[in-house]
């Protein structure tokens, strides 16, 4: 999908520093403990992870509709969302391992002992979720303006194989249980394998009617932009646990940190009504899936 809108490049990193979400309240020495004793030894023996976010998958996977949003959905829960009918953007996101090695969390519950502060209880899903795996924007090309998405937390998992064209050897999965509370989980994503939230699932949506308590999305062009494992700036006291070239902060380890963004131009409509505008026009949805926690 051809782009409609070149944004600066100092105006895109005025954004992206301005969205990108920290991990809160985790010790420099913890993070640094837990990134070199779970992530860094597979990198060490076999290479390094490379997430990429599936630009293809994006563009052809959405849809603008009127939904009702039950009071008891957890994405409504969990975004502050007033329930009824509301006008919402639903999307799909890919997060595939292009690297030469796997993305190993391991057990959340380790994670948690730890104090680490990379997964947060999720009361109403009733497991962990990692803090800061993909930031998800609506941005505006002609403001800058951005608006968040429902969607609070993350599970990793291998749920797809690659496609082929990226030339990668089959292999079997490994990553398939968010865990729960004292329940082992095991989470990552296997080299050649794919993380996916389709866009039935909790929270891959964004309001556009103002009933998250923000603003209104006005009817029009708009960019649906992704960024898995996303940079940040360590305040005082913060943890860096991975630096970029460009001297940016990472969460997690990767071979290349210049191929995590996605975007995909959108159309909002002023009546999308319940079968919707876009790709997915007509698709189902009354009964959203919670979330995509494996075994």
């Amino acid at each position: 999908m051809k782009k409609i809108v070149v944004l600066s490049f100092v105006a895109v990193l005025a954004l992206a520093l301005a969205f990108f979400p920290r991990i809160k309240g985790a010790s420099t020495s913890k993070l640094a403990a837990v990134t070199n004793n779970v992530l860094a030894p597979t990198a060490k023996a076999d290479g390094l992870p490379d997430l990429i976010v599936r630009e293809d998958t994006l563009g052809q996977q959405w849809v603008v509709r009127d939904e009702d949003l039950p009071a008891n959905f957890c994405s409504v829960q969990e975004g502050n969302v007033t329930p009824g009918v509301r006008r919402i953007l639903r999307f799909t996101v890919m997060t595939g391992n292009v690297g030469t090695a796997d993305l190993n969390l391991g057990d959340p519950n380790e994670h948690i002992a730890a104090g680490d502060g990379l997964y947060e209880f999720a009361s109403c899903h009733g497991h962990y979720h990692f803090k800061n795996y993909a930031t998800y924007q609506l941005v505006d090309p002609n403001t800058g303006k951005v608006w968040r998405a429902a969607k609070r937390g993350f599970c990793m998992l291998d749920t797809d194989p690659n496609p082929a064209w990226y030339g990668m050897a089959p292999k079997n999965w490994q990553f398939r249980s968010c865990g729960r509370v004292g329940i082992p989980g095991n989470q990552g994503i296997s080299a050649g394998w794919t993380d996916t939230y389709r866009f039935t699932l909790g929270g891959q949506y964004f309001v556009l009617d103002g009933g998250d308590g923000q603003p209104v999305v006005p009817a029009g062009t708009y960019v649906i932009r992704i960024v898995a494992n996303p940079p940040f700036v360590a305040k005082k006291g913060e943890a860096c646990p991975q630096k970029d070239p460009n001297g940016f902060c990472h969460t997690l380890p990767e071979s290349n940190y210049d191929n995590n963004v996605a975007t995909a131009t959108i159309q909002i409509s002023d009546h999308p009504g319940r079968d919707g505008v876009g790709p997915l026009k007509g698709s189902a949805t009354e009964n959203e899936v919670p979330e995509h926690c494996g075994n």
